[in-house]
C-alpha cells in the first residue's frame, strides 16, 4: 500500500519512514505542508499521515483542502496537541484519527493497518479468498492449511489484490498503490511480480490470480 508522511521533524519523520518501509509499505515523504500537499494532490494514497504543525501549511489547513477538494484518502493525524478541542477540531474537518506525540511505533503501524483495511470495507484482519487466507498483521499467507513463502514485493501485490477481490485491478491501479514517487515500477517489472505471485499460489485445487489481457487481473475462485 502507498502512504505519505508529511512530518517536519526530522528525526521522527525518519524513525516512522523506516518502519513503515519494514512493513514494506511504499512511502512517500515530505517535510512541510507545502511539499506534502503536492504530493497528496499528484498522487493517490491509500493512508496520509499527517502532523498538524508544519511549517508552510498547517496540517488542519492541508486536512480542509484535501477533504473540500474531494479527496478521500484516510488521513491519521499526528500531533503534541493533547487537548480535547484539537482532536474534536481535526476529526470534525475529516480526519480518520487521531494520535497524539509521544506514542510508540507500533502502535501507530497497528493504526495504519486498520485505517488501510477500512478503505477496503476489510474490518478482519484475515482475508479470505476460497481457500487462501491473508493475515494482514502477521503477513502469514496460507493455501489449503500450507504456508506459503511470500517475497515482501509478492505479499505487498497479493494483500493489494486480496482486498479488491473479485474486481479487475490494472497495471495502473497496482503502480499506483504499491510503488512510492521515486520507484521505476513499469509494467514489465509487474508482470514478472505477477507471475511470481501466480506460481506460489499453484493452479489446486482451482486457479485465484487471473489475467484479463489487455485489462488487468482479478483475484478471486472465478476470473
Amino acid at each position: 500500500m502507498r502512504l505519505l508522511l508529511i512530518e517536519d521533524y526530522a528525526p521522527l519523520r525518519l524513525a516512522i519512514s523506516q518502519a513503515l518501509s519494514l512493513e514494506h509499505y511504499a512511502v512517500d515523504v515530505a517535510p512541510d505542508g507545502t511539499e506534502g500537499r503536492w504530493y497528496a494532490t499528484s498522487n493517490p494514497y491509500d493512508l496520509i499521515i499527517l502532523d498538524i504543525m508544519l511549517p508552510g501549511v498547517d496540517g488542519l489547513t492541508l486536512l480542509k483542502e484535501l477533504r473540500q477538494a474531494g479527496n478521500h484518502a484516510h488521513i491519521l493525524l499526528i500531533t503534541a496537541r493533547d487537548g480535547v478541542d484539537d482532536r474534536i477540531k481535526g476529526l470534525d474537518l475529516g480526519a480518520d484519527d487521531y494520535l497524539v506525540k509521544p506514542f510508540a511505533i507500533g502502535e501507530l503501524l497497528a493504526r495504519v493497518r486498520a485505517l488501510v483495511r477500512r478503505g477496503y470495507a476489510a474490518k478482519n484482519p484475515r482475508i479470505s479468498v476460497g481457500d487462501l487466507t491473508i493475515d494482514t498483521t502477521s503477513r502469514r499467507v496460507e493455501r489449503s492449511g500450507k504456508a506459503l513463502d511470500l517475497t515482501p514485493r509478492e505479499y505487498a501485490l497479493l494483500e493489494y489484490l486480496a482486498l479488491r477481490q473479485g474486481t479487475l485491478v490494472t497495471r495502473e491501479e497496482i503502480r499506483e498503490h504499491l510503488y512510492d514517487f521515486a520507484s521505476d515500477a513499469n509494467s514489465n517489472v509487474i508482470n514478472v511480480y505477477i507471475g511470481y505471485l501466480r506460481r506460489k499460489l499453484g493452479e489446486e485445487p482451482t486457479p485465484l490470480l487471473h489475467t484479463r489481457r489487455g485489462q488487468g487481473y482479478v483475484l478471486g475462485t472465478e476470473a
